[in-house]
């Protein structure tokens, strides 16, 4: 029975994969985030309901009080380069997690849990032995956030929005997971 005076408390902060049930919370975040910037949600809420039901564990979630402050969605890609393609494919079979989107609430924002988040979904990707490297492309001015968390430039990338253009960056994920797993230790 539960101690007296006290009451139920939802942890501080959890990060967890995200479901179809997140879609609408993240799609909210995602539109605010993307659309002053860019004028571009990277997907629409259909799209994030697709991945979400596709391949939930290639996402992750950062709650605080119940309520999502940040997020990261990705799906599996089988190609050295992203295409077009890749924005709205989830390919099972491929050992490249393309991440299609990063964002974080309004009110969190500038307190390094963009940052933070990368780190875990990374940690995270390099428990999935299927998993040998992250991909994504991003507009110019995010080259410098991304190569904070290791990401590598790989060059202007193939796909464009509109008038947006890209730049494609890779981080590779199985190596320490991969030489621990080796080691015998």
């Amino acid at each position: 029975s539960p101690v007296p005076g006290r009451r139920h408390t939802l942890p501080a902060s959890e990060f967890r994969c995200l479901s179809p049930e997140d879609a609408i919370s993240v799609f909210e975040i995602e539109r605010e985030a993307f659309i002053s910037v860019s004028g571009e949600c990277p997907l629409h809420l259909e799209e994030v309901r697709h991945f979400l039901t596709l391949c939930p564990e290639l996402s992750l979630g950062w709650f605080e009080g119940g309520r999502l402050v940040a997020f990261i969605i990705g799906s599996l890609w089988d190609q050295e380069k992203l295409s077009l393609d890749a924005l709205t494919l989830h390919k099972p079979q491929g050992s490249t997690v393309h991440i299609h989107v990063l964002a974080v609430h309004r009110s969190d924002r500038q307190q390094g849990k963009g940052s933070i988040l990368m780190w875990r979904y990374l940690q995270y990707l390099r428990c999935l032995p299927y998993v040998h490297r992250a991909v994504l492309m991003c507009e110019d001015f995010l080259v410098p956030f991304y190569q904070r968390s290791g990401f590598k430039v790989q060059g202007p990338s193939d796909v464009t929005v509109g008038l947006l253009t890209f730049i494609e960056m890779m981080h590779p994920v199985w190596g320490h997971a991969y030489m621990r797993r080796n080691s015998g230790v």
